[in-house]
């Protein structure tokens, strides 16, 4: 595998950005392998489908790169504004599949050793990704940007355009949400002996 070099490792994601807009190649590969797994990442979380998360980072860093030529420097983060644009498709797509029923859990990816663990893991991961799908698309959204993406609230409220009050309120009922969907589910998914 080719070994980024030294120089473009430590440069910000603004620094590559504007390289890129200038021509640097390097600096676009360097930027995409750090930033398009965020943005899989989180469509693969808001939309439970795999080829479509992969649709929706690959768009997502296209229009990165179609930005890049007018970027400006300091107004927001470059991960922060990759996640905005991510989330904004993502939810576009959802949008646009109202009305069919979504089919929860794909295959969740756990690497642990032990048939029964990966059992319990699937299972769990299965439920979670159900209780997920069933939340309203911005709860969803604002659970997937705190809790698995580990963003702060000044940071998803930058994203989703909201007040950081909003977007604590939109994580605490889909908190609820998920804890009241999964509640009576604590031993069946192995939480028993807790």
């Amino acid at each position: 595998m080719y070994k980024v070099p030294d120089m473009l490792s430590g440069a910000t994601d603004e620094a590559l950005l504007v390289l890129y807009a200038q021509g640097d190649g390097e600096a676009a590969r360097v930027l995409t392998e750090r930033l398009a797994p965020l943005a899989f990442r989180l469509a693969r979380r808001m939309l439970g489908d795999e080829a479509e998360a992969e649709d929706v980072a690959q768009e997502a860093m296209l229009r990165l790169w179609q930005a890049a030529g007018s970027w400006r420097a300091g107004e927001a983060k470059v991960s922060t504004w990759l996640y905005r644009v991510a989330s904004n498709l993502a939810t576009d797509r959802l949008r646009r599949r109202r009305g069919v029923g979504l089919d929860a859990a794909g295959d969740p990816e756990d690497e642990r050793p032990g048939v029964v663990q990966e059992l319990i893991a699937a299972d769990r991961a299965a439920a979670l990704e159900t209780a997920l799908m069933a939340l309203p698309d911005r709860q969803r959204q604002a659970v997937v940007l705190r809790h698995l993406e580990g963003l702060s609230n000044p940071e998803i409220a930058e994203i989703m355009g909201l007040g950081v009050e909003a977007v604590e309120s939109l994580t605490a009922r889909g908190k609820r949400a998920l804890a009241a969907a999964l509640a009576g589910r604590r031993e069946e998914l192995g939480y028993g002996d807790d």
